[in-house]
């Protein structure tokens, strides 16, 4: 049997190397994707080779990755449940759509993946894979042993396995989009989270003392340039998360409904994406009518809820990105950001598609406006709930004069 496997270099897929040729005697195809993650691939490459890996694939998915999944969430102002971009939720389909190409290509039986039973990826993978490739075998050894962290340390040190045992007891994933860090105290929903466990924001307290003033320009909802400075999305994203960072800017700390049942106490940290979408908000409530925004806000929650689901392949999401592109064609413009202690503030804004007309909003004596129209305006709108009130209050007298 030939299997392909989602390869991080970590200690769980590591394992998973063995583990595929002992207990399911598979000759093992390693892939790994560039998603922005701070992570050696040449050093990841190599250890896929000491393990016996047949072959090993390194991609460079980060332009691809920005393009086609992490531009939709932006417009779709992807939040799950409020709060979570979906940074992690957002690679999975394109981790999946990889490892099929791949398989295909290899004429693999399989493909495997390290996801628990306990968590979202597993649904995310599977879906996608099973969407892509219906005949495709899925393998998740992870699950299918009940595997532990504390076996696969024994595992690893019995084998002699190329990895380093890292003592901290945390789970993280990152890529462009945002950085999630489980596991350890971080399970104590009650305990604060120990500054150690974040790597790309500074603490607050030890931030710039000065704010520091940002502006993007977007085009058709797409960020552009930074301060004047065009750059292609990829780039834009980690020179935010750098900018961003270095002003605490991106923490998140949530209680988070999983797929699967389970409410999980979830840390992240996402510069860019806290940035982008609070700007491209802002810039939508200038350039889109109340309805479109109060319509869009809807349909941006189920998108979210959607990706975050595992359902990227559902064509409910193609349906939800056919009205999301029609109203981006108007959000142009330039949004001014201040970031300063952890906090994004919106100060400025401008779009030569504005809805935002000074003639008419201005309290000067030069308004356009014509307040008269208010009065007749004030009479027809509430017009209805004078009628529904009058009427309540004969039922109430009604009801009254009924028990006396």
């Amino acid at each position: 049997m030939r299997v392909v496997l989602a390869y991080s270099g970590g200690l769980d897929t590591s394992v998973l190397v063995k583990i595929l040729q002992e207990k399911y005697g598979a000759e093992v195809i390693t892939m790994s994707l560039d998603l922005g993650q701070a992570k050696n691939f040449d050093e990841i490459a190599w250890r896929a080779e000491k393990l016996g890996a047949v072959k090993h694939y390194t991609i460079d998915s980060k332009s691809e990755f920005a393009a086609n999944y992490v531009l939709p969430a932006l417009k779709a102002n992807a939040l799950y449940e409020g709060k979570y971009p979906i940074s992690s939720a957002l690679s999975r389909p394109l981790i999946a759509k990889k490892l099929v190409e791949i398989a295909l290509k290899e004429s693999a039986d399989a493909v495997a993946h390290g996801c628990t039973g306990k968590g979202n990826d597993q649904i995310r993978f599977e879906i996608t894979i099973k969407a892509l490739a219906p005949n495709l075998k899925v393998i998740a050894p992870v699950r299918e042993l009940k595997l532990t962290r504390n076996w696969e340390v024994k595992y690893a040190l019995k084998k002699n396995i190329p990895v380093k045992i890292d003592k901290d007891p945390y789970s993280v994933d990152e890529n462009l989009w945002g950085r999630s860090i489980e596991c350890g105290v971080l399970e104590d929903p009650s305990a604060e989270p120990p500054e150690k466990v974040f790597k790309w924001t500074a603490s607050p307290k030890k931030a710039p003392d000065e704010p520091e003033y940002v502006s993007i320009e977007f085009k058709e909802g797409c960020p552009t340039a930074i301060n004047g400075e065009r750059m292609k999305l990829a780039d834009l994203i980690q020179e935010l998360n750098l900018i961003g960072g270095k002003h605490g800017v991106g923490r998140i700390d949530h209680i988070e409904d999983r797929i699967v049942g389970l409410k999980s106490r979830e840390v992240y940290e996402a510069p860019a994406a806290t940035i982008l979408i609070e700007a491209h908000k802002e810039l939508e409530k200038m350039t889109l009518t109340r309805h479109e925004v109060m319509f869009k806000n809807i349909v941006d929650m189920h998108w979210s809820y959607l990706v975050y689901a595992g359902l990227w392949m559902d064509p409910l999401r193609e349906d939800l990105d056919e009205f999301i592109n029609s109203t981006q064609k108007r959000v142009t413009g330039e949004v001014k950001v201040k970031l300063y202690k952890g906090s994004v503030q919106i100060v400025g804004r401008r779009s030569p598609l504005s809805l935002y007309d000074l003639n008419l909003i201005t309290y000067e004596a030069w308004s356009r406006f014509d307040q008269s129209l208010a009065k007749g305006f004030i009479e027809i709108w509430g017009l209805q709930t004078r009628i529904a009130t009058e009427k309540m209050r004969e039922l109430a007298k009604q009801t009254s004069s009924n028990i006396s």
